[in-house]
């Protein structure tokens, strides 16, 4: 059975203040997305799809994709406006991508099987993917079904910074019931983990609540739903223009209201871990150098 990791790694970045998914932090110079690609194809995925800007290519190729192109397949998709739905014009002035489900259907033509989608500059661990896999062989025969790894909310913050996640409801049969998209998350000196969007002093939220890291999984059937929606997200004129963003989240929880899709929670162990902000860098990379030295991995990807 053939299945298709997707990876976004067409954003800026601007919190990080470069580009993230292609900084060299493991032990042996080693790029983050170099180890859920290991893992995937450990876990028995056939293709790897690339979501990238196109003043990115050249680098990305030579930094990456052509190591990885010797040990799997690799295709390329472009992140850019010109993907947009047909009509819409961006603002003049908006220089930042549109958010993950433009980066999803960017990938539409070249993805004609099960797939799953990872952020860049995450870690999402060995058994993750493996459980993924595993999901995605039920998706080749079951209609108007996903797949989600979650993780515990307590560890996916970064004391450098607010983050943005999804926090999860599930119900007893472990499917996801909603979504919420919570923009700045912020552990406090007290131990509390707090949404600092719309109040200071935050909203303490469940440190155990579940949260999506962007590690779904779908039937190919997704882009057509995603393509539907960013048209509509887009040219419903609210929100900030030179800002807002469309993302996954966001749309699941709308299938799910919508069209009923089933989304499949899967547990794991993995501990997750990713780069935020710059000075999350030296934690990261002291995190794989124990995984490196454990044996989990071989000296160098």
């Amino acid at each position: 059975m053939n299945t298709t990791l997707l990876i976004m790694a067409a954003g800026l970045g601007s919190r990080y203040g470069g580009n993230k998914q292609i900084d060299r932090i493991g032990p042996n110079g080693e790029i983050l997305m170099e180890y859920s690609i290991h893992d995937a194809v450990e876990a028995g995925f056939t293709k790897v799809v690339f979501v990238i800007r196109k003043s990115m290519d050249s680098l990305f190729r030579e930094m990456i994709g052509d190591k990885i192109a010797k040990k799997v397949e690799v295709a390329y998709a472009y992140q850019e406006y010109d993907t947009l739905p047909k009509g819409f014009v961006p603002p003049a002035d908006r220089v930042k991508p549109y958010g993950t489900v433009h980066a999803v259907v960017c990938a539409a033509g070249l993805i004609h099987e099960p797939f799953a989608v990872i952020n860049a500059d995450d870690y999402y661990g060995k058994e993750a993917f493996r459980a993924m896999a595993e999901s995605l062989k039920r998706l080749q025969t079951e209609e108007n079904k996903a797949s989600m790894v979650a993780y515990y909310l307590k560890n996916t913050v970064s004391k450098n910074g607010h983050v943005t996640r999804g926090v999860c409801t599930t119900d007893e049969n472990n499917h996801l019931v909603k979504v919420t998209e919570t923009y700045s998350i912020l552990p406090f000196p007290d131990g509390t983990i707090r949404d600092i969007h719309d109040d200071p002093n935050g909203i303490i939220l469940d440190s155990d609540a579940l949260v999506s890291m962007n590690l779904w999984g779908f039937a190919p059937s997704f882009f057509e739903d995603g393509k539907k929606y960013l048209a509509d997200f887009l040219n419903n004129g609210e929100g900030d223009p030179l800002k807002k963003e469309c993302l996954l989240p966001a749309l699941v929880d709308t299938l799910m209201h919508t069209k009923g899709l089933e989304v499949d929670v899967l547990s794991t162990k993995s501990v997750w871990f990713g780069v935020t902000y710059k000075e999350d860098k030296d934690y990261v990379a002291g995190e794989l150098k124990k995984l490196h030295e454990a044996g989990a991995y071989p000296p160098a990807l």
